[in-house]
């Protein structure tokens, strides 16, 4: 046998182990725990989907891993006036079958985005404030606006961006058939297969640079034990919604690596205000249906607030990967409330509420929440019926799939449930607008509002906070209306922010982002 000599030798293995290093830097597999339901990026407003179409679809304005903004496929923008907005385009951008972006593109998508069929959650409210489009040029594009609306930039980098050529007459199944599904992003399509996996290629003549893997397989793995495993095993290099049971045993593995951000993502509970009479899901203790909604009366919901333990399930069920509130967004994010505290916990209390409301034996109900959306869900909703049986309000729990919940949550088919928002714009009125504001379809209010909830003063002050450009006194009205909601109305009840955690394989690096979205652009191979 001949023998190479050291160096050559050592240069060999060298160039092996490079080789080794390169193949396996061209092909990128994520795990994710939430199920998107469409590649259409105007469908459903839930970041499975974001996270899914972002891969394809580039937007006007980027928000980084901070949810500050920066410039995608606008290069600047400013306001003209008061009630005019003016974005320049980027020069170049081709769309993947190589015919140029332009700003009749831009105003194509924002026309389509109110229109999009039997969507469960809509984009509308990001751009309720546009009254006309103006088509300066093919890289120059102005939005007119009823009155001041300093959030525009920042609710349009929500928007994905599509092509009039392509999408003019497509429904969502023409871009979960892939015909449709030609953006200017980072990625092309190679196949989608619902409920399963994705397949990306590389698109080479992306405007920011070729990405670093040539292959994406974005998988969907409901079980959390599973993608732990998976991770382990090397199927998988990427996994999202880590389970909090298995983080003590991944810190201390050294072939994996953790990424964690605290998140913008409220979990939180809240009833149905639509149906008054004859409501749904409720009975007395003998399970005769109840004449009237108990959750009409804000004693009840308050008293079903107070009776949840916060901190217990922060602790015990999410295992400190929570932290308990009684708003909707962290400490330091624009339009916090530093007054609203997190509800005591108090069960006395919350029995003298139920009976002051004329429920003294309590009555009975079902808590529906979804069983593979969010970190714990079932496990959440386990505990806060455990919780509400206590108080003398007998709580049956049905937790179902994510497709299955998002439709029936659509038509209203609950009465109380437990939801996930994560105020991807980093300030209180996304929230307001889109869960709190009153359903108006023609407005594009409340599009995520699925509980029909309505108090015309808080959308007169949500409004008023739209208009106001300084940002101090912006602020002031922010706060009131989360006092509003919280306090006063109780609309919700919220329970736990989550902090969001990656774990990827030794090797690979990960940009945890606040706005818990999961792609292959935040991930790196290791230097």
């Amino acid at each position: 046998m001949t023998r190479l000599p050291a160096h050559r030798a050592l240069l060999a293995s060298a160039i092996i182990a490079a080789v080794a290093a390169q193949a396996s830097a061209q092909t990128l597999t994520i795990g994710i725990g939430g199920s998107p339901t469409s590649l259409d990026p105007h469908f459903y407003n839930a970041s499975p989907n974001i996270s899914l179409t972002q891969h394809m679809f580039d937007r006007l304005v980027e928000q980084d891993a901070q949810a500050r903004l920066r410039p995608m496929l606008a290069e600047s923008w400013r306001a003209v006036e008061p009630t005019l907005w003016e974005f320049k385009l980027r020069a170049g951008v081709t769309w993947h079958d190589g015919r140029a972006f332009t700003a009749d593109d831009v105003a194509f998508t924002i026309e389509r985005v109110p229109t999009v069929r039997n969507s469960p959650g809509t984009f509308s409210g990001l751009i309720r404030a546009i009254t006309r489009i103006e088509v300066v040029d093919a890289q120059t594009i102005r939005f007119h606006t009823a009155s001041p609306h300093p959030l525009l930039p920042t609710e349009l980098a929500s928007i994905q961006i599509i092509s009039r050529h392509a999408g003019t007459g497509a429904e969502t199944d023409q871009y979960n058939a892939g015909t449709a599904a030609i953006g200017t992003g980072p990625y092309r399509l190679v196949s989608y297969r619902s409920g399963d996996r994705t397949e990306f290629t590389r698109n080479e003549a992306y405007w920011a640079g070729a990405q670093p893997w040539a292959r994406v397989s974005y998988r969907f793995v409901a079980n959390d034990a599973a993608r732990t495993a998976a991770l382990l095993a090397g199927d998988v290099d990427v996994i999202d919604q880590v389970p909090s049971s298995d983080l003590a045993r991944l810190r201390r593995e050294q072939r994996v690596s953790l990424h964690e951000i605290q998140g913008l993502r409220l979990i939180y509970l809240m009833s149905n205000f639509n149906r008054i009479e004859d409501p749904l899901f409720v009975t007395d203790n003998d399970g005769r249906p109840l004449p009237r909604n108990p959750f009409h009366d804000v004693r009840v919901r308050r008293a079903m607030s107070i009776a949840i333990d916060r901190a217990a399930l922060a602790e015990r069920i999410m295992e400190g990967t929570a932290r308990p509130t009684g708003q909707w967004l962290p400490p330091g994010s624009f339009g916090y409330n530093p007054d609203v505290a997190v509800p005591a916990h108090d069960p006395d209390g919350a029995r003298r509420l139920l009976a002051e409301a004329g429920y003294p034996q309590g009555f009975r109900i079902t808590l529906h929440g979804p069983n593979d959306r969010y970190p714990n869900d079932a496990r959440t909703i386990q505990a806060v019926a455990q919780m509400w049986t206590r108080i003398g309000v007998r709580t049956e729990v049905q937790a179902l799939p994510w497709a299955s919940y998002a439709a029936r949550n659509s038509r209203q088919e609950f009465n109380m449930r437990l939801g996930g928002w994560g105020s991807v714009t980093g300030e209180a009125s996304y929230m307001l607008v889109n869960i709190f504001g009153t359903y108006d379809r023609e407005r594009r209010r409340g599009a995520s509002n699925n509980s029909r909830f309505s108090n015309p003063a808080l959308d007169a002050l949500t409004d008023r906070a739209a208009s106001t450009l300084d940002d101090a006194q912006r602020e002031v009205l922010l706060r009131e209306a989360v006092r509003i909601v919280t306090v006063d109305d109780v609309a919700m009840i919220p329970l736990y922010q989550l902090v969001n955690f990656w774990a990827t394989r030794r090797g690979i690096t990960y940009e945890a982002r606040m706005d818990e979205r999961t792609t292959a652009m935040s991930a790196r191979p290791a230097r």
